[in-house]
């Protein structure tokens, strides 16, 4: 096994509790991978078996709250990693394995996509289905956090990325679009919401897939949002016939599942399209500040693509028209500069 470098105080805390610990003296460790919070994830190899080391500091992330969503998907008989072992004072947890195949990378390759859909679709109706006595004890996608969301935006997105300076009038704009977002998202029916739902967390797996991860976020909130998070996923785009379909058949999966839905197909796409847009305001605000805050580059070339659903949704509806006009008048003028000003190269 290698040693960890000496600058990385966290790798070599890890590699003692899986050496001395866990008594995993004969294993490798190497990266796994990494997400947009401060965690990070390693794989153990231990001659013909692998495990996942989850490493989230603790003065900045809480492992509680994965270990008992992990339990509760887990109960419904859904695909999620089993956590085999952990030290809470350290932040430290031992999974076991879902694999390497990310959803992006066989999506990417037109690999059987109708069937992944299919599949993650069928996982995320039993999610909310089976999860609805469990979502009542999760906290609440109230409209607190849906705002504290949405002003992420304006601070990362337009202030620090773009440079510009809103306007007050601007600003009175900014607030009733983000009210109008809320009453549409506080309209739906709730459901257990994953809250990260899409191709870089969903895992191919023989036999009962999708594999489900970056769980530890989940909400009580809008019907629809993992929906957009699948759907009109950040990482990858499809044109907006093919998603309307996948969304209808999601609904009717709910309908015959028995989730009590009100309204018609009009009123879902509406819901959707509009919890959309408020997702992918925040998401511009998130990619902005994950370069600028914490230094990771690798979501400015996701940028164009949010934009582009930000542009497309804002279009659709009469109370989103003046942030329409807004995208036009005032963002794109100034993307192209500023995503040239970071080196930014659109995936």
């Amino acid at each position: 096994m290698g040693l960890p470098d000496a600058s990385d105080s966290r790798l070599a805390a890890l590699t003692r509790w899986v050496v001395d610990s866990l008594g995993f003296a004969d294993s490798r460790i190497e990266p796994a991978s990494a997400d947009a919070s401060f965690r990070r994830y390693f794989r153990v190899t231990r001659g013909v078996d692998t495990y996942i080391v989850m490493d989230a500091p603790p003065d900045k992330e809480n492992v509680v709250p994965f270990v008992s969503v992990a339990r509760t998907l887990a109960g419904m008989g859904l695909n999620v990693p089993i956590v085999l072992a952990r030290d809470e004072a350290q932040g430290f947890l031992l999974l076991s394995d879902l694999g390497t195949r990310q959803y992006l990378d066989e999506l990417n390759a037109g690999r059987d996509v109708d069937r992944l859909y299919a599949d993650a679709l069928a996982a995320l109706v039993t999610m909310q289905m089976s999860g609805d006595v469990a979502a009542r004890d999760l906290p609440q996608y109230d409209r607190d956090l849906l705002l504290r969301e949405s002003e992420l935006f304006p601070a990362w997105f337009l202030g620090k990325h773009l440079g510009l300076t809103v306007s007050d009038d601007e600003r009175v704009m900014l607030d009733r679009l983000f009210d109008a977002l809320v009453i549409g998202a506080l309209a739906q029916p709730a459901a257990f919401v994953h809250r990260d739902y899409h191709s870089r967390n969903l895992l191919l797996c023989a036999g009962s897939n999708p594999g489900i991860l970056d769980f530890q976020d989940a909400v009580h909130g809008p019907v629809t949002y993992d929906a957009v998070s699948l759907l009109k996923d950040c990482y990858i785009a499809w044109p907006a016939e093919r998603v309307r379909s996948w969304l209808l058949e999601y609904r009717g999966r709910l309908e015959s599942a028995g989730f009590s839905l009100y309204g018609d197909e009009q009123d879902f796409v509406r819901w959707f399209d509009l919890m959309g847009l408020q997702r992918h305001i925040k998401v511009l605000g998130i990619f902005a500040r994950l370069f600028y805050r914490d230094g990771k580059s690798g979501y400015l070339k996701d940028l164009p693509r949010v934009l582009d659903y930000v542009r497309t949704a804002a279009r659709a509806y009469p109370e989103t028209a003046a942030f329409a006009d807004f995208v036009t008048g005032r963002i794109d003028p100034a993307f192209a500069a500023a995503q040239a000003r970071v080196g930014a190269i659109p995936a």
